[in-house]
């Protein structure tokens, strides 16, 4: 049990630098549903996906998609990414779900292999072990597995109610349930959520990034088993953490009461 964890557990190496660029240096990629975006400099380390949907309000449909998961590929490979910050390039909507018009248009078996993709891609975006991950949204990014992630969520009696009901939700009443981490007043550029997303990313940032991505490889596959299993798995993912640098690195700058200097290494 345990070498199979070990193996599931450990990083994908080598590293593959992946080439984002700021978001207005490429005219081109104005034309693409998804956008990458690599922030400089004391913002370094942080990158955003930008939707960029307007004609359908940034729902889930194959190009956007496709895309979506290409980048989140890519984004897996760089090394130099240490948080990620989705946001939207449509004021005044997130993410509007799936793509019902497109959708009207597949066959059955198109729409099964849809949905198996779009499931794939949330699970993707929640199970990704290479960098801290914000959503910055006045809901949620909706998609598939919906009842298997909420129930986990939020317990199963709650969860059914949702589902069942199909209730929309306020950001105040998302955040009382745990849905979201933070609430905050709108302001008069419709951005307030991005600004907080971004402040978080900005405390993430500075923290080693080994660290936090064996902790959310340890928090993820952890809260899926008993407490014993799980805390083997946190055991496995210490132990990758114990040969490299940063850890060093965070022990020297605490004996030395300065601010470490993580490399990611």
């Amino acid at each position: 049990m345990l070498r199979v964890l070990t193996s599931t557990l450990r990083f994908p190496r080598p590293w593959r630098p992946l080439e984002t660029r700021g978001c207005s240096s490429n005219a081109g990629a104005a034309d693409r549903e998804i956008q990458v975006c690599a922030l400089a400099g004391p913002d370094q380390g942080i990158a955003e996906i930008l939707m960029n949907r307007p004609s359908a309000r940034n729902a889930l449909g194959n190009v956007f998609v496709s895309q979506l998961l290409e980048a989140l590929a890519q984004l897996r490979e760089d090394r130099q990414v240490r948080v990620l910050i989705f946001r939207s390039g449509v004021k005044g909507v997130f993410c509007a779900g799936a793509d019902l018009k497109e959708r009207e248009q597949m066959s059955e078996a198109e729409v099964g292999l849809f949905v198996q993709r779009l499931r794939g891609l949330m699970t993707e975006i929640a199970s990704s072990a290479v960098m801290g991950l914000i959503e910055t949204t006045r809901g949620l990014l909706p998609g598939a597995g919906g009842t298997q992630r909420l129930p986990r969520c939020l317990g199963v009696a709650l969860a059914k109610e949702l589902i069942f009901t199909g209730r929309r939700l306020s950001g105040a009443q998302a955040q009382a349930l745990g849905l979201v981490n933070h609430a905050v007043a709108q302001n008069e550029e419709g951005n307030a959520a991005y600004h907080r997303a971004r402040a978080l990313a900005q405390e993430i940032l500075p923290q080693a990034p080994i660290a936090v991505r064996l902790s959310k490889v340890a928090i993820d596959r952890g809260i899926e088993v008993d407490i014993a299993s799980g805390m083997a798995i946190e055991g496995i993912c210490y132990a990758q953490n114990i040969p490299t640098r940063d850890r060093l690195e965070g022990m020297a700058a605490f004996r030395e009461k300065r601010l470490p200097r993580f490399v990611g290494e």
